[in-house]
């Protein structure tokens, strides 16, 4: 049996939480919120996401009250590491250190000669300050090395450099016959950032999650990622009509180069025209055309081999996203279950959309 005990130094003393510890290379906390060079900055460290900036700070933050915590490090003046954190404080759920919520991954960064691991040892004394039930890490970790992640999951990208007549020829051939038979009913895909996409997409969503057996999230949170990324450039909603319509949708967002794909949906009814395909082959091809480097997939859970085999069909390379749970009253790294399917979804299921929604709007404040 694996063990989850953690491999890192930890400080014996406590130093002042939020405190901006002047030494430099010492870690000290930042707000993206606030911090207008924040973009720019994080862009300029290896690995870095849409996950990392200051737009998905701003939409959790507003959304669900989260507080931001990230810590960093800098160099000669320069940012050279950060692990982004938010403190998730419920009555219901208690309080935690989370990075970050809502996330498929938000790895520490850092650029050479940087210590990721003093920026944990330091997310440690603050979590005991501040009585965090647990610190939770979403993907890798210079300093967990050598510890047994509490949950593992797939995750996928592709690079865009080939370009895409290359990329297309890369796609499996059940993924080209898709995308033939979409033409060939009608299937149409459009590229949109407006709110009423947004909006689309969102009915796509909530149905898509009636099915899976999920509440949906709130509204709200959606208008959020519309007003501080999707209107402002960083972000777009990709929608498939059959018939005039709307069969399939998803949600990209971006920080530079680097494209994520972080929600789709899509009407059961419409499955066989093969919405889906056409869908990621029109944003696949339109992505490499207009120079984005890489699309990631997001993460897709060990148990949902579906959307695995989906996600691997279009060329994309495979990887592992660990997760780690440290628990402040053991003191240890523990496990955590890969919650892709529960005991409550088949009740979840039985709901109407309009109880389901509520239900999301109610529960997601004391999720992460």
């Amino acid at each position: 049996m694996p063990t989850f005990c953690p491999t890192i130094a930890l400080p014996t003393r406590a130093v002042p939480a939020r405190a901006a510890l002047s030494a430099e290379g010492s870690a000290r906390f930042a707000d993206p919120l606030v911090e207008p060079a924040w973009d720019d900055e994080v862009q300029a460290l290896p690995g870095s996401s849409f996950f990392h900036g200051s737009a998905w700070a701003r939409v959790l933050h507003q959304t669900y009250g989260h507080r931001p915590a990230y810590l960093c490090a800098r160099r000669q003046g320069q940012l050279a590491a950060i692990l982004p954190l938010m403190e998730v404080s419920s009555p219901l759920t208690g309080k935690r250190g989370v990075g970050l919520p809502f996330t498929d991954f938000s790895p520490a960064l850092e650029a050479t000669g940087a210590s990721v691991p003093d920026l944990l040892e330091q997310a440690l004394v603050h979590g005991r300050l501040r009585g965090w039930k647990y610190l939770e890490l979403r993907g890798a970790h210079p300093g967990l090395a050598d510890v047994t992640p509490s949950v593992t999951y797939h995750g996928h990208y592709l690079n865009l450099a080939p370009g895409p007549d290359a990329l297309v020829a890369g796609f499996e051939a059940s993924v080209r016959r898709g995308i033939r038979k979409a033409e060939a009913t009608g299937v149409e895909v459009q590229i949109a950032t407006s709110l009423a996409a947004v909006q689309t997409y969102y009915r796509l969503h909530c149905q898509t999650r009636k099915r899976h057996g999920l509440p949906p999230q709130p509204f709200r949170f959606f208008q959020n990622l519309f007003d501080h990324a999707i209107a402002r450039g960083a972000g777009f909603v990709a929608l498939a009509t059959y018939l005039g319509q709307p069969a399939a949708g998803a949600v990209f967002l971006h920080l530079g180069r680097q494209l994520i794909y972080k929600f789709g949906a899509s009407d059961f009814a419409f499955q066989g025209a093969r919405p889906n395909h056409a869908l990621f082959a029109h944003v696949i091809r339109r992505s490499a055309v207009e120079g984005f480097q890489r699309l990631h997939f997001g993460r897709t859970s060990l148990a949902n081999e579906g959307l695995r085999r989906f996600k691997l069909s279009f060329g994309a390379a495979e990887e592992t996203i660990p997760c780690y749970r440290y628990s402040f009253r053991t003191e240890r790294f523990i496990p955590t279950p890969d919650r892709a399917d529960g005991p409550l979804n088949p009740f979840f299921r039985l709901l109407p959309l309009p109880v389901l929604r509520r239900l999301g709007e109610c529960l997601y404040p004391h999720l992460s």
